[in-house]
């Protein structure tokens, strides 16, 4: 076969190739321009690792968006299964018991424990001064426990991730909240006013080092919750959980 007739075939596959991956990469973004809305403070729910966050100055300002850490999502705390293989809430506040007494610290102890259409969430805390340590996800399927992404990983300023990777483990200095937990409530309200109207805030807001987590109510009853930072007053909706099922631990009565 010629030179000349290899190099036609070979301009030929490379135009077939450009013009397939132009076609493709066209197809992905209209389906992403349709499955977005763009309302504000929406948020997408096709991965539980994405979070949306907020600065909550003078005023509340324009949201943006702030993926969480891809590592935790790798089968801990979200998957999917057949709804009756799923662990009971006992079961998970076992297995969440046994992670903590594997980390090796013996003043820390398991607060609550919360059931959700996609996971559960524990928070965990010390016993000696009642603050939280950090909140983990228990998969409903597997049982694999891990630490949730968004403000326990980013934002705390004790148990949270290391500037170079890994955790902290006690390791780093303490972070103390300078946003009373009265005014974070506040906070918390107003953006719930302007992204979420009709969610009110439980009043109780949890403190951890460098942030406050608080539950978020519908018509009176827990509908999810969301994070305010301690220093900044910045707003973090937690958008991985689903709907809320049931809980249990101290918190059930706040």
């Amino acid at each position: 076969m010629k030179p000349s007739l290899w190099i036609g075939i070979g301009v030929g596959v490379v135009v077939i190739l450009v013009i397939g991956g132009l076609a493709l990469g066209g197809m992905i973004i209209a389906r992403q321009l349709w499955a977005t809305d763009l309302t504000p403070g929406y948020a997408w729910p096709a991965s539980p690792c994405a979070g949306w966050q907020y600065d909550d100055g003078p005023g509340i300002m324009e949201g943006e968006t702030v993926p969480a850490p891809a590592a935790p999502c790798g089968g801990r705390g979200y998957s999917e299964g057949p709804s009756d293989e799923t662990l009971s809430i006992e079961e998970a506040h076992q297995v969440v018991e046994e992670y903590v007494s594997n980390l090796g610290y013996p003043n820390l102890e398991v607060a609550e424990v919360m059931e959700f259409e996609h996971n559960f969430y524990a928070i965990v805390r010390e016993s000696d001064t009642g603050i939280g340590a950090m909140e983990l996800l228990v998969d409903k399927w597997t049982g694999a426990v891990g630490p949730e992404m968004g403000p326990n990983m980013m934002w705390n300023g004790r148990y949270g991730m290391h500037p170079r990777g890994g955790w902290m483990m006690g390791g780093g200095a303490s972070v103390t909240n300078t946003i009373p937990a009265e005014e974070a409530l506040q906070i918390a309200q107003r953006w719930l006013d302007t992204y979420r109207p009709g969610v009110t805030v439980e009043e109780h807001a949890g403190p951890f080092y460098g942030y406050y987590t608080i539950h978020t109510l519908g018509n009176g009853e827990i509908e999810g919750m969301l994070s305010v930072h301690g220093a900044t007053g910045q707003v973090w909706y937690h958008t991985w959980h689903g709907a809320f099922i049931q809980m249990t631990g101290e918190e059930e009565s706040h």
